[in-house]
């Protein structure tokens, strides 16, 4: 194994313009009656001196403070007349810049990069996806691209200064059995509930009919957890955020998994992330085709629970298939025909030996090799020391484990132990490119380096444990 003293570190600087919520509604309305008391002049300066400070740190700056705005709208009298310039100042009193990477950058999954125009013979372009820490350890998901060379040399995109956040669809609509099948799992219901609603239907909509009825929350939850977005198309992987957006996001989107998921010759890129409120966590599933347009959809059912799933990259027999680990601390691997449903799982790999007695885990996806399926794991030892090991599953039968590495294969080293959270080395996803294995890993939580294994090495050392 080769380490290759890359260093992506956390930058401060790095700030997005997010909407500043206020929950004291009185506090609201004093703000918005003193802006506009103010005459046409003072609200001018004051638009014009918010402008000089930040319209320079974020793309589409006007637009972002309209957005914050309208979100507090229903506020305002529908008698009042505001102009362009009062919209804009009321919209900077509901928006706080935050830095999302103020407190940490880790956990890095990759996969091939969807473009791979302009590259030399031999070289693969990559977007690598990571875990941005800010203030009140609130989590979100950045991006960075680079190039692969033949032999696994690995070179990175410059980082661009700026930061873009997505533009989401407000307005999204779900059909009658996209909303049936999540709202099963909430006490109280009956089906009987929807016999008035129509095929298709929006959250607005919905509100409408259920008006003052238990389903009114129901609503709320499934279309906050299942929306969509998009980023603007000149924008560069290195200058897009997906930050949190439902209330079930508000302490943050954890350890994004992204896979290459191939079926019937068609390639789209699906990732397993963690939404957390501040108390509760689910599972969630965030697809692509493009790292541009998103789309995010809850996972439920009687086995998607707990954090670090994983999907494979293609069907196994004709079902879906994930690895999990739903007691928190031993394997599982799980099946359906449903991406979204998984009601069932298996115990395929527990802790054994004195490094991985606390808690085992996957480290992202397995890779399909001729001789099985090989899975990063990572395991947790005495003080809570957190290495990265392998396992080989069988291609036809994975819930067959034909070995694992009886030591880890990267642990910590001296350079690397200290940070946000000591004594941690962690993936959340790998690629392979010729015959190297590509492994980008965080340290300790406070900065992301990578590795690269002989791929035919490790996988000899399996069959041979």
């Amino acid at each position: 194994m080769i380490k290759t003293g890359i260093r992506i570190k956390a930058d401060s600087e790095k700030v997005i313009a997010k909407y500043l919520y206020i929950a004291d509604e009185n506090r609201v309305s004093r703000i918005i009656s003193d802006v506009l008391l103010r005459d046409d002049l003072a609200v001018e300066k004051a638009v014009q001196g918010i402008m000089e400070e930040f319209e320079n740190r974020h793309p589409g700056f006007k637009e972002v403070l309209l957005e914050n705005y309208h979100r507090i709208e229903s506020h305002i009298s529908s008698q009042a007349a505001l102009s362009f310039s009062q919209k804009l100042l009321l919209g900077s009193y509901f928006t706080n810049e935050y830095s999302v990477e103020s407190a940490a950058l880790f956990n890095p999954s990759i996969v091939i990069h969807p473009d791979q125009n302009g590259i030399k013979e031999g070289e693969v372009r990559f977007i690598l996806s990571l875990r941005a820490t800010g203030e009140g350890h609130i989590s979100s998901i950045v991006f960075m691209s680079g190039i692969i060379s033949r032999i696994g040399e690995i070179s990175l995109d410059p980082r661009p200064s700026k930061l873009a956040c997505p533009h989401i669809s407000r307005n999204e609509k779900h059909s009658k059995d996209f909303v049936l099948k999540r709202a099963q799992y909430f006490e109280d219901f009956s089906a009987s509930d929807f016999a008035e609603f129509p095929e298709q239907f929006s959250l607005a909509e919905a509100e409408q009919i259920s008006s003052g009825s238990k389903l009114k929350k129901v609503f709320q939850d499934i279309f906050s957890m299942n929306y969509s977005f998009s980023f603007d198309e000149e924008t560069v992987p290195g200058s897009r955020v997906i930050f949190p957006v439902s209330s079930a996001e508000l302490g943050g989107v954890e350890d994004v998994r992204f896979v290459e998921f191939t079926e019937r010759s068609k390639t789209n890129y699906i990732g397993t992330y963690t939404a957390y409120d501040g108390i509760k966590i689910r599972p969630v599933i965030i697809e692509t085709g493009d790292f541009i347009s998103f789309r995010v959809r809850t996972l439920y059912g009687h086995a998607a629970s707990n954090k670090g799933l994983a999907l494979f990259p293609e069907k196994i027999n004709g079902q879906y298939a994930m690895i999990g680990r739903q007691d928190g601390e031993n394997i599982s691997l799980m099946y359906s025909n449903d991406l979204y449903r998984w009601d069932t799982y298996k115990v395929i790999q527990k802790p054994e030996r004195d490094w991985e007695l606390t808690q085992l885990g996957n480290c992202g996806s397995p890779l399909k090799t001729p001789s099985g399926w090989l899975l990063l794991t990572h395991a947790v030892g005495p003080m809570r020391k957190y290495v990265i090991s392998a396992s080989l599953l069988d291609l036809h039968n994975p819930e067959h484990v034909l070995s694992s590495l009886d030591e880890p294969l990267i642990y910590p080293e001296d350079d690397e132990r200290e940070g946000y959270v000591p004594n941690v080395v962690y993936t959340c996803g790998i690629i392979q490119h010729y015959n190297n294995l590509i492994i980008p890993y965080a340290m300790s939580d406070s900065s992301v380096s990578f590795a690269r294994v002989d791929i035919s090495t490790l996988i000899n050392k399996l069959l041979n444990t």
